[in-house]
């Protein structure tokens, strides 16, 4: 017998709370019920990704609440029934309708309205944006910036410790020189037997003395030019040079993937999940984000490690990257989601192809100049080749890397946690494909294969 779901009414209770003194969005809408499709007038609360509303505005306990997390909300046209007629019919021709769609199947839309139309604006946009999963993500960002921002403050703090002690040292070496100087000139004062005048200086001695400083400044820059060309022909120059040169192309790789996440989401995802709420939508949600899945958040990561990757390079010859990847390592899991998936979206993308409608659409996308001639198949295989593609990066890197340098032992975790990452995302896709092979085979079978549904079964070959 299936266990019913357990409703902590305190913990609801508190959430309203919270949303009638903090929600994000709070007034009266008319509510359409769905027993006897009559309109009553709530006072509604928007609190995270949680819709409340109450009998009024004084009421301490909520009628109803709504989980919004996966649900889209659009504005609809007024009923036809209050087009004309008495005034009544005319005052709700003036309201202003839109409706919440819920993600999940077996619960009907909620019918709202409100009088202005800049309200309902308001209403639509909040709503659209209540989701928990993307506050988690920022929340997330935000702490591992606050993390690396306390270890520096906590660096500099050292530092200027440091610095401080240094100061104190230098002082008490500057009073110990200026008393040294004092008795040497006194030494010297009584060991010049008369004062001499430097006119009455002898002319050659003057040319002597005028020689010998040339001489000094000549070899004191001769020394130092040997110096720098013996550094600049050095191993240790040339790799520095290297190294400096895979950031460079490091940083140009990344504004280049960069873009192709925004032409992805920009010039396909986003569009198609517009036309998905079409009327006659040519693709459904689900067919949308079983194809793109998590690709926003790709390129939302990416803008901020390219972003990070600029400021280092503003502040050459300094080049610090390790702490840009600790930031990095926590948030790729994601990739293996998105990896896991792809070659179900290609599936799904190909199955939706049969759809004249959708193939239409999709060739009107990729004919836009900013894809460059190029298909939406390709753009969902870029994010597979990042993963090994910072390995190689990182692997070269650490070879211009000198065994003493300040972020080798970052670098070394970074380069191991993601070939670690790699390994398990490449044993996921391989078991994924074995199972979705296997069931495509037992599909085929009239009566059905009942061994082909054991997952210790292993695809050889085919034909």
């Amino acid at each position: 017998m299936q266990k019913s779901v357990r409703y902590n009414e305190g913990h609801a209770l508190y959430l309203a709370l919270l949303a009638r003194k903090e929600g994000t969005k709070r007034g009266y809408l008319s509510k359409k019920t769905a027993e006897t499709n009559r309109w009553h007038e709530k006072w509604f609360a928007l609190y995270q990704n949680v819709l409340f509303y109450f009998e009024g505005e004084q009421s301490a306990r909520p009628a109803g609440m709504y989980m919004l997390e996966g649900c889209n909300c659009e504005r609809v046209p007024a009923p036809k029934g209050c087009s004309a007629g008495s005034a009544k019919d005319a005052a709700l021709d003036k309201q202003h309708y839109f409706t919440v769609l819920f993600g999940h199947e077996g619960q009907k839309p909620l019918e709202l309205r409100c009088e202005d139309e800049v309200d309902g604006d308001e209403w639509v946009e909040a709503i659209h944006q209540a989701s928990y999963s993307d506050i988690l993500i920022e929340r997330e960002v935000l702490m591992q910036k606050y993390i690396h921002l306390v270890q520096i403050v906590e660096t500099e703090k050292i530092a200027a410790n440091q610095l401080r002690h240094q100061l104190e040292d230098q002082d008490t070496e500057i009073e110990r020189l200026k008393s040294e100087i004092v008795a040497l000139n006194k030494t010297k004062e009584k060991m010049r037997p008369y004062q001499g005048n430097q006119e009455d200086e002898d002319p050659d001695i003057k040319k002597i003395k005028k020689v010998q400083s040339f001489m000094r400044g000549w070899l004191c820059r001769r020394k130092w030019k040997t110096i720098v060309q013996d550094y600049i022909c050095s191993p240790h120059a040339e790799s520095m040079r290297k190294r400096n040169q895979i950031v460079f192309n490091m940083v140009e790789a990344e504004s280049e993937y960069v873009h192709q996440l925004y032409v992805l989401v920009n010039c396909f995802l986003r569009p198609l999940r517009m036309a998905a709420s079409s009327k006659k939508p040519p693709i459904s949600h689900d067919d949308v984000s079983s194809i793109f899945l998590n690709s926003e958040t790709i390129m939302f990561l990416h803008e901020i490690f390219h972003q990070g990757l600029k400021a280092r390079i503003a502040n050459w010859p300094t080049l610090i990257l390790a702490d840009l990847f600790d930031i990095l390592l926590p948030m790729l899991n994601i990739y293996q989601e998105f990896v896991r998936n792809h070659q179900y979206s290609l599936q799904v993308l190909a199955n939706c192809k049969q759809n004249r409608d959708f193939d239409k659409l999709l060739k009107q996308y990729e004919a836009n100049p900013a894809c460059e001639g190029r298909m939406l198949e390709t753009f969902l295989t870029y994010p597979m080749f990042q993963i090994p593609r910072y390995i190689i990066t990182l692997h070269e890197l650490l070879a211009h890397t000198p065994h003493e340098h300040v972020e080798r032992k970052s670098l070394e975790f970074a380069k191991s946690k993601l070939e670690e990452l790699s390994r398990v995302m490449h044993d996921e896709v391989s078991d994924t494909e074995n199972i979705r092979k296997n069931l495509a085979i037992e599909r085929t079978i009239v009566e059905g294969c009942d061994i082909l549904l054991d997952t210790s079964q292993t695809f050889i070959r085919q034909g």
